[in-house]
């Protein structure tokens, strides 16, 4: 399929073109979400199943996306949207409070968002992975999203004296890596621990980031 087909125009069933388009493709995320999240998984769904899942037809699959691929990425983004939203809110009902009481909201926020439904685990840390550079670059940029955020947090907690002066990015990087990582390894059950376990810990590492410059590697 070259590319999406002519939009329809005007009111049926009482909604219009737009409103239409906007429910088909609420209902063909939803479908994506349940058979990439769940089973069959991304590499396994096609157009028709995916089209059955959302009750609509493989037509107007085309009308809103020309790939299956795309509609993996608008999930991805949709449900890193979600945590993300989790967090910036836990951070604005925290306001005022110490720095470890407001990264401990926000992460704790972000992880019952996350986990809160195993299809949002795998669509992030699993099913995204390996697909295409496009794909690629897509997860590495929200990533980044995820890095500034730490390092904004992290910067004004400096200011308020509450947190080193320094430079916080490969910091957060690194962080990110072990969210992404653990949280994986731990919905796939290779991790013997539960999930408040799991949060304490990332936590713990997230506050210790957070602490007083250690001291430069010998040799500096």
């Amino acid at each position: 399929m070259a590319g999406r087909l002519r939009q329809p125009t005007g009111r049926y069933g009482g909604m219009s073109a737009e409103e239409r388009r906007t429910d088909r493709r609420r209902r063909f995320l939803a479908a994506g979400l349940q058979l990439f999240g769940d089973s069959p998984g991304y590499r396994a769904t096609t157009v028709s199943a995916l089209s059955e899942a959302a009750g609509l037809s493989t037509r107007q699959f085309y009308e809103e996306f020309r790939t299956l691929e795309d509609v993996l990425a608008a999930v991805h983004l949709q449900v890193n949207d979600w945590a993300e939203a989790a967090a910036v809110a836990a951070l604005a009902d925290a306001e005022g409070r110490p720095m470890a009481e407001r990264a401990s909201a926000a992460f704790r926020a972000y992880a019952a968002d996350v986990t809160g439904d195993p299809r949002r685990i795998r669509i992030s840390f699993v099913e995204i992975i390996g697909v295409s550079p496009r794909l690629e670059e897509q997860r590495l940029n929200r990533r980044s999203r995820w890095v500034d955020l730490l390092c904004a947090e992290a910067t004004a907690a400096a200011a308020r004296g509450e947190a080193a002066a320094r430079d916080y990015r490969i910091a957060a990087a690194a962080f990110i890596g072990s969210v992404n990582g653990l949280l994986h390894d731990w919905s796939a059950g290779r991790v013997d621990a539960t999930l408040d376990q799991v949060v304490d810990e990332l936590v713990r590492i997230l506050l210790g980031m957070m602490g007083p410059a250690a001291a430069e590697p010998a040799g500096r």
